[in-house]
């Protein structure tokens, strides 16, 4: 594999020119799914396996169950932020920093696993409970300096489980694990 395809195992994130109500009902199933697929993902997995990169200069898989909820997190937030405001302006963290911090090296997996099943849990809840016009509400991204719709973000988010659970998956394929 190339460090494209270690980067990106199933490609990068294409924000389609449509999003149709398929579309989002189709994400809100794979993030109501991702919990479940991360926990059977590492089921078994010894602590060395854990601190394992899933490439060369990549995160551990460890790093890597910190982030995603760490990330949703955020999404969560925005979620909620550009449901009670009007295009808020959020704020951009530097996610490799966070991956860094000693929580990532020091929590038990299981307890992001558990944090990531809850958000998910109450996530889905309010996803379901959008209108379509809810979905068409915006933030702003100062780094990016672009205005982003939820239902895009939503598509961005549903990949980004995947994308990372891919990172898990096919270590352990090329490791056999």
């Amino acid at each position: 594999m190339n460090i494209e395809e270690l980067k990106y195992p199933i490609g990068r994130y294409k924000r389609p020119d449509i999003i149709s109500e398929a579309d989002i009902a189709h994400w809100i199933d794979e993030i109501a799914a991702a919990p479940g697929q991360f926990q059977e993902a590492v089921k078994g997995l010894s602590d060395e396996q854990l601190s394992t990169p899933y490439r060369e200069g990549g995160w551990t898989v460890r790093q890597v169950l910190h982030h995603v909820p760490d990330s949703h997190l955020q999404a969560y937030g925005r979620f909620k932020l550009a449901l009670t405001e009007e295009r808020p302006t959020i704020k951009p963290y530097m996610e490799d920093r966070w991956a860094m911090l000693p929580d990532s090296e020091l929590t038990p997996v299981e307890v992001s696993l558990a944090m990531l099943d809850a958000l998910h849990k109450r996530w889905v809840v309010l996803l379901k409970s959008m209108t379509r016009n809810d979905f068409k509400r915006t933030l702003f991204h100062p780094e990016h300096q672009k205005e982003f719709s939820l239902d895009g973000i939503l598509g961005m988010y549903a990949w980004h489980g995947k994308h990372h659970l891919a990172h898990i998956l096919n270590l352990k394929k090329r490791m056999n694990w």
